[in-house]
């Protein structure tokens, strides 16, 4: 070929390489936009170099095709995901802080009428804190207590039963502070008319004058476990579930109080009868 036809060549090949980046970018900047491309867009590419931002008179040079790659490899970085939390705030991660019956907190802010006036007032917080705030220190301390005086009615009333056996008499323990009729706590419940003499409460060894410790090491470990149970369903508003809730009193197989012929029998489990009024 000679040096005339080669230098032809050469001005044709310049020629229709300039047509072809002139044509990129009338479609780049002609082409309808879509989600993606104004979502790219913000993205924020290359800076323009000088020779870049001159639009349509942009040559396809070195420069160019760099600036292009280097573009496409940022796009490729960039991720969406969002990243999810560490770990989630379940019912049963907040019984395990503290155990108590209720948020009286919470219950006092949605026992406020809400038709007139502000939720919540200066007044209506000074009053609350004066008369009703537990702090939480105090609430741990009743609950372990609560806990401890069920188990001691579960090992005393009912050990050496079935675990049905056992939880049957915390069920009716939980029945009477549901009741309306008795104390609303469980130690309040168990030790009942403790203070009026031996043999003159509800359960009688809260008062036969002996200690309330549980010397059986197993039996007392078992009755701590099946009362924690018992417990938990007694702050949730729930009972055991293994006598009805109407039962409110029981005696062993082996006596016949005279009570017993005044209320309906229910069920015998173990050494136990459970009766309703």
């Amino acid at each position: 070929m000679t040096a005339h036809r080669t230098g032809k060549f050469l001005s044709a090949l310049a020629h229709v390489a300039a047509f072809l980046a002139a044509a990129i970018v009338m479609m780049v900047t002609f082409a309808p936009a879509s989600a993606a491309d104004m979502t790219v867009a913000l993205l924020t590419p290359v800076s323009l170099t000088e020779t870049l931002a001159k639009g349509s008179d942009t040559k396809l040079t070195p420069e160019l095709l760099a600036a292009y790659i280097e573009r496409q490899n940022q796009l490729k970085t960039i991720s969406f995901e969002v990243p999810t939390a560490a770990a989630e705030l379940t019912e049963a991660m907040l019984l395990g802080y503290i155990a108590k019956r209720q948020n009286q907190a919470l219950d006092a802010i949605e026992a406020v009428d809400q038709s007139n006036g502000p939720l919540l007032t200066t007044a209506l917080l000074s009053t609350y804190a004066e008369d009703k705030f537990v702090p939480t220190a105090k609430l741990v301390k009743l609950a372990d207590s609560e806990r401890n005086c069920l188990a001691q009615a579960i090992y005393f009333e009912s050990r050496g039963e079935s675990r049905d056996g056992q939880l049957a008499v915390a069920n009716v323990v939980i029945n009477r502070a549901f009741s309306g009729k008795y104390p609303t706590t469980i130690c309040g419940v168990v030790y009942q008319n403790a203070d009026r003499g031996k043999y003159k409460c509800q359960f009688s060894f809260a008062c036969d004058g002996l200690p309330d410790v549980g010397r059986e090491q197993t039996a007392w470990r078992h009755s701590l476990a099946l009362a924690d149970d018992a417990f938990r369903e007694f702050q949730r508003g729930e009972r055991p579930g293994i006598v009805p809730n109407s039962v409110l009193f029981y005696h062993t197989a082996a006596v016949s109080p005279d009570w017993s012929t005044k209320f309906r029998r229910v069920a015998a489990i173990g050494a136990h009868v459970f009766y309703e009024n």
